[in-house]
């Protein structure tokens, strides 16, 4: 545990009422919902800090990194770890496969994209909770790091996913997993890409994820109300961050609503496979990642949605810091295990 991390624990012990009284600045409460007191205290901290928008885009990417790190847990102990590469579209990509050493085991595979908006972010982003994933459902996962903008922008990292899945559906054996058993899953960004994934394929009639997991999933770049503005002040993503993202990795003029950048606005979603789909209640990308949930059910789609209404976006790596957000990650990693 790093200091900071030990600091953060200790104050985060702090009762409820103190916290929210050092929270001053924070987005406490939005739309009916209060915030986890510790959690609060967090993202109060966070945002005394310069936005990432304001940032020169590899400064922004260090400092998110450095962020992560202190909110992070570290990976689990039960899961061993190989760093590999995949091909992709534009060169070879960087991944990791966690599988499980605790005798949970399972012929599933996972692949997983990390969030940062298309922008920043890497494998050490969502190393905990691919590991979590690994531990606890018994399935092994292989985490993509896909191209990123400003220097490759759309839709570079959706053809990213897309081939990343295809080969890991097409080397299933290596891992120990079966071609037709490979679910897809990530969180924000990743989210997106995952739906993306799981649409694009359908789309070309192949072998499918049978599985999506989409956690606070950015499905909409056209979406301008509810959350989206209610939510525009949260930490640790805003609204101008988000539309910092869209700018970096959508072309000036480009189409937001190609199926690639806003699959939330595929007319037709029947025929997709079973969603488990999680939105935070303090999140600009709360009511479409609900929305979509919705349009699946209605689609037909066997689908389970849950919105963590005291949490921030990012959850998936405060498990270091908040033990909300462990809770809530063991919920997650628990209903996967169940579809799988």
């Amino acid at each position: 545990m790093s200091a900071q991390q030990f600091i953060a624990r200790t104050m985060m012990r702090l009762p409820a009422g103190i916290l929210r009284s050092m929270s001053k600045g924070a987005v406490l409460s939005v739309d009916g919902r209060e915030i986890d007191p510790g959690v609060g205290f967090l993202t109060s901290q966070a945002g005394k800090g310069p936005g990432v928008h304001t940032l020169p885009v590899a400064e922004g990417r260090a400092a998110t990194r450095e962020g992560f790190a202190m909110m992070n847990a570290p990976r689990s102990k039960d899961v061993g770890v190989t760093d590999l590469s995949i091909p992709g579209p534009g060169g070879s990509l960087r991944a990791r496969h966690y599988w499980p050493i605790n005798g949970k085991t399972n012929d599933a595979l996972m692949v997983y994209f990390h969030m940062g908006g298309c922008v920043i972010g890497d494998l050490d982003t969502c190393d905990h909770f691919c590991s979590l994933i690994a531990a606890e459902t018994g399935a092994g996962v292989i985490s993509v790091d896909y191209r990123m903008a400003p220097e490759h922008v759309f839709p570079a990292a959706a053809e990213d996913a897309i081939a990343a899945f295809k080969w890991v559906r097409d080397n299933a054996a290596q891992f120990s997993g079966s071609a037709d058993r490979i679910a897809v899953g990530g969180d924000s960004a990743g989210g997106h890409l995952a739906t993306i994934v799981a649409q694009e394929i359908k789309r070309r009639g192949e072998t499918g994820p049978f599985l999506q997991v989409l956690i606070y999933p950015w499905v909409d770049m056209t979406d301008e109300g509810g959350s989206m503005q209610s939510c525009g002040d949260c930490a640790p993503l805003n609204t101008e961050t988000m539309r910092w993202f869209e700018s970096l990795y959508m072309p000036e003029g480009g189409d937001k609503t190609d199926p690639m950048a806003s699959p939330g606005l595929v007319d037709d979603l029947s025929g997709l496979p079973r969603a488990l789909v999680y939105t935070a209640g303090f999140d600009p990308l709360r009511d479409q990642g609900e929305a979509y949930a919705r349009r699946l059910e209605e689609a037909g789609v066997q689908v389970t949605f849950r919105e963590y209404g005291d949490l921030p976006h990012g959850f998936t790596a405060m498990s270091g810091v908040s033990k909300r957000a462990k809770d809530v990650n063991l919920e997650i990693t628990g209903d996967i295990a169940a579809a799988l």
